[in-house]
Formats: C-alpha cells, structure tokens, sequence
C-alpha cells in the first residue's frame, strides 16, 4: 500500500507540475507575441532566457576580432529567436505529458501505454496536428486533453508563423532610415560631421527636416522595440552602423541645435530630442541597463567648436555649457545600452577624416 501511495502522490505532483508549465508557457507567449504593450512583471521566463543565452553568446563573441565579432554576433538575434519558440513548443508537450501520466489516462496502443514517454509522445504528435493513431486515448478525460491541446498547437503555429513577418517588417523600416543617415552623418554618424557637411553644402536649413523624420523613427524604434524587445538584438547589415549609434547621433544633434545655432530653430529639436531621450530611457528600463554615474565622453566639447567654426556653423555664446547639460540627460543610458548589447557609441566628432562613407566603399577592385 506504501507503494501505491507512492506512486499516486508522484502522478499528483506531475500533474500539477504539468498543468502548471502548460500555463505559464502559454501565458508567456501570449505576452511576447499578442500583447503589445511593456510588461512591469519581473519574474518572466522569456527575458531571463534571453540574458542567459545572451550573456554566454556575447562572452564568446569577446574573442573574435574586427568584423568576424559583429558577424557572430549577429546571429544570436534570429537563432535565438528560433530557440525560444522551441523551448516554448517543448514546454507545452512536456506539460500537457506530465499532466496526462499524472491524471492516469488511459490509452490504447502497443507498446507500454502507461509510460510517462508514450504520453510524452502523444502530446508532440497531437501539438504539432501529426495524428498517426499509433497511441489514442482511451478515456473521456484523456480525449478532452487531447481535443484541447490540438486547438492550442494549431493556434500556436499558426500565430508563431505569422509573427515573424511582422518582426522581420519592423526590423526592415527600421534599417531604411539608418541607411539614410550614411550620406548625411558618415559611417559611423557623427553629429558633428552631419552639421559640418549641411554647412559645407548650403544646407544647413535642412537639418530640421531630417530631426521631423527622426522624430517619428524614434517614435517608431519606441514602440516596436518595447512591444518586441528582442529587436533590439537584431544588429544592422551594414558596418559600422546600428539602431543605437543612430539614435545617439540624432540626439548629439538635437542637443547642439538646443544648446544654440545661428540659423536653425530649436522647436523640432526639442521635439526630437524628447522623443529620442524617451526611448532610450524606457529601453533601458525594459532591458535592466540602469545607467552606472557619468558615461566616457565621445569628443571634446572644444573641438567641437573649432571643427564648427571651421565649417561656417556659429553656435551661441554658452552652446558648450548648455550642450554638456543636454548630454548628461540621455549619455549615461546610451552607455548602459551599447555595454548590455556589445554595440559601439558613434563619435561625436568623426574620428577619421577623410575615410570612405559606406556607400563610397566597394569589395570589388574597380581602379583598373
């Protein structure tokens, strides 16, 4: 009779546990893919995976030099992704297993129908919609599980499927815009440079047209990348650019033209620059990258004058006091953010005059 107590109490616990990993996977997929909205709930099996695999992924990455690391890097995003919809599959069959074994259902098949495997077994082949009839229930209850968790695997896929478009969408709107700011900013952007090639070419009034499309970017890169957080690891195709670099580069030049620039108006930067300041500040909040003191400074505020000066760009008299000011509001959580995701901060002065944008490079030989 001890064994028998034993073994009731076993299939107790098992069908709690199953029942319980059947829950908390559907109820972590439903936050991840249907509910677009940031999830204040700390203990999340989803966002833990992610900075486990990422941890031990970038941590090997270190070793890489040059390009052979940002291309290792960039795999992470989509192979991770394939992962956790795997580990999410995994958990539902094995859930719905433990739950079947430890409510006893019955099944009708050969082999050994009682095993906690065969039901492991039945509960992939119904998921998945396979349907070979070699193991069937043979009860009421056990029927009920099937029927039901046949419906969750067919919704499963099917939504599964259809969000990987939606994620590769708003990776690709993404991506056009910071391919724009090539031609304006160089690879990579500098605010600086961008305001000294606007200058050069009489067309320093233009820059407020690019802040307004940068505004709604910014807007964008918000809410895509706090609805579908792992995004943000999704790196660019392009080197020496990233979603971060961008988006530091645009807020370097908000700052400038909001700490005083003859011949350019402060209103769309300030819309830009709150925008812009607001993602970085929630991104960082999503991802756990809380800012630690002042960040390195990415240029001398001195020279960024001269190099102005030199281009026809005045800016007013106190532009490098209320410039630094600026800086300290989104600088520290920009750091935080290129440290968590292995992604390097722009210069604010380009660093190499005279290097080749990106779209003036080639990996052909074409001098001959």
């Amino acid at each position: 009779m001890e064994g028998v107590g034993d073994v009731y109490a076993l299939r107790v616990i098992a069908a709690v546990a199953g029942g319980f990993l059947v829950v908390v996977v559907l109820w972590e997929a439903f936050e991840t893919v249907i509910l677009p909205r940031r999830i204040s709930r700390r203990l999340r099996f989803t966002p833990v995976a992610y900075r486990t695999m990422w941890r031990i992924w970038s941590a090997i990455g270190r070793d890489h030099p040059g390009m052979r690391r940002e291309d290792y890097l960039s795999v992470f995003a989509p192979l991770s992704l394939l992962l956790l919809l795997a580990l999410w599959v995994g958990g539902v069959i094995l859930g719905v297993g433990l739950l079947q074994w430890g409510v006893d259902a019955p099944l009708l098949g050969r082999g050994n129908t009682t095993s906690l495997a065969t039901h492991i077994y039945l509960s992939a082949t119904t998921f998945v919609t396979l349907g070979l009839g070699d193991i069937a229930p043979a009860s009421s209850l056990g029927r009920a599980l099937t029927a039901i968790e046949a419906v969750f695997g067919f919704g499963f896929l099917a939504l599964t499927i259809s969000y990987l478009p939606v994620l590769y969408q708003s990776f690709s709107r993404r991506e056009v815009t910071i391919s724009m700011l090539d031609e304006w900013a160089g690879s990579p952007p500098s605010a600086v440079e961008l305001l000294r090639r606007a200058a050069a070419n009489e067309g320093l009034g233009s820059v407020e047209g690019l802040l307004a499309d940068w505004e709604r970017w910014s807007a964008e890169l918000l809410e895509s990348h706090i609805s579908y957080p792992f995004l943000a690891y999704f790196r660019s195709q392009h080197d020496r650019q990233s979603w971060l670099a961008a988006i530091t580069a645009i807020l370097d030049v908000s700052a400038i033209v909001l700490a005083g620039v003859d011949g350019l108006g402060t209103w769309q930067a300030r819309r830009t620059f709150a925008i812009s300041r607001h993602a970085v500040v929630d991104l960082a909040e999503v991802f756990g990258t809380a800012p630690e003191g002042d960040a390195d400074p990415r240029g001398a505020t001195d020279e960024m004058r001269r190099t102005l000066d030199v281009a026809g760009v005045r800016l007013a008299p106190h532009a490098i006091e209320h410039f630094d000011a600026f800086r300290r509001m989104y600088e520290p959580y920009v750091d935080a953010i290129g440290r968590r995701f292995e992604m390097a901060l722009p210069p604010l002065i380009s660093g190499e005059p005279g290097r080749l944008d990106d779209w003036e490079s080639t990996a052909f030989d074409v001098s001959e």
